[in-house]
């Protein structure tokens, strides 16, 4: 592989950022702190400073993946934390060039110590808003269903994120193992979901293979594919995905520390991409997987061999793939032709930055609402 000669800074590069889950974003310093703070013992595995090292390819791997982010979460049990969380997320995401954000949360895991499941979900959305000003990075939020719950409670959440659609709320998605249960048995929620106007944003094709993302796109009109990946592995559901341009979040990094691929050189990036299958890159969950939005960008170019046009069009499809308003998608779409123009985009001021501006007009302080089974 030839390597380029001045690469361009791909922190400059303006993005979107389509696949971040919530307490996955957190600072692993916070995490000390926060569970100094609360008397949380953490394992060594969450305090030794250093990635743990995972394999989720079979059950016992998986078990473990969870049960370290649930303890991780654990540290989250006040206003504060939230707030926080939040705003060190938005300020990295500044940081690596992600100019819009759209977060991953299931108000489920925090409802108990925040007083309830509206509450805490009024709550990140208000933590959101602030930060978006604070930061100029717009930011949405998808609320996301435990495929490893019922598809009774999946329905509970459907509902309550269309309440929030006005305020903030933007998709709905499915999380967790998607080797566990069928996605049909969230048929329903997902219609709820789309009925309200909320992009169906499930995860499938990365522990599963095609045939998850087949089912997201059969039984719940997915618009858009958590992870994806393992669409390579299939030329037809590439064209299919390719035809109606439903983009799939890839995550290198967390591919391969989950074992869905042995070496950063074995992600199919590149087939995807040649195959026309709309892209954005993510973090997933940069505290247990080590490495952050714009470290994606630096391993396709390094490992994968993208020149910066290419990487310039990974930032566009990440852009298009997203539910920014559509100012706010041309000028970020403008500021990535700079990019490629001039090695760098134009400097965008927090207070004033149309993202900020975008999200804080749609995401006013939550109504009260009422969620129902």
């Amino acid at each position: 592989m030839e390597r380029q000669l001045n690469p361009r800074d791909v922190r400059g590069l303006p993005k979107a950022h389509l696949h971040l889950h919530f307490t996955g974003s957190m600072r692993p310093a916070t995490l000390l702190e926060l569970a100094d703070k609360h008397g949380v013992r953490l394992p060594e595995a969450l305090s030794s400073g250093e990635p743990p090292k995972l394999r989720a390819t079979d059950e016992r791997g998986w078990f473990r993946f969870q049960r370290l982010y649930d303890t991780a979460r654990s540290v989250l049990r006040d206003e504060a934390d939230i707030r926080r969380l939040v705003l060190e997320t938005a300020q990295d995401e500044r940081r690596d060039g992600s100019r819009w954000l759209e977060i991953q949360v299931d108000p489920t895991s925090y409802a108990p110590r925040l007083g309830g499941l509206i509450p805490a979900l009024e709550l990140i959305l208000d933590a959101v808003e602030q930060a978006a000003r604070a930061t100029g990075v717009g930011i949405r939020v998808l609320v996301a269903a435990n495929r490893m719950k019922s598809p009774m409670d999946a329905r509970t959440l459907a509902r309550l994120a269309v309440r929030y659609a006005d305020h903030g709320v933007v998709g709905f998605g499915l999380s967790n193992d998607e080797r566990r249960g069928l996605a049909r048995d969230f048929d329903r929620a997902f219609a709820i979901a789309r009925r309200g106007g909320l992009l169906a944003a499930p995860h499938g094709g990365e522990l599963a293979g095609p045939e998850s993302i087949r089912d997201c796109l059969d039984d719940l009109d997915a618009g858009r594919i958590g992870h994806g990946v393992r669409a390579a592995e299939d030329p037809r559901l590439m064209e299919r995905l390719a035809a109606r341009q439903v983009t799939c979040e890839v995550c290198p990094s967390s591919n391969v520390s989950l074992g869905v691929y042995e070496s950063p050189e074995e992600v199919p990036l590149r087939r995807l991409f040649d195959a026309g299958v709309p892209l954005a890159l993510g973090a997933d969950d940069p505290l247990l997987f080590g490495s952050r939005l714009a470290a994606q960008y630096d391993l396709a170019r390094d490992v994968l061999g993208f020149s910066d046009a290419e990487l310039a069009e990974l930032a566009r499809q990440s852009v298009r793939g997203s539910v920014a308003p559509e100012a706010v998608r041309k000028e970020l779409l403008a500021d990535i032709d700079a990019w490629l123009a001039n090695g760098h985009a134009p400097a965008v001021a927090p207070a004033d930055a149309a993202v900020a501006t975008a999200t804080t007009a749609t995401a006013a302080a939550p109504a009260t609402a009422t969620a129902t089974a």
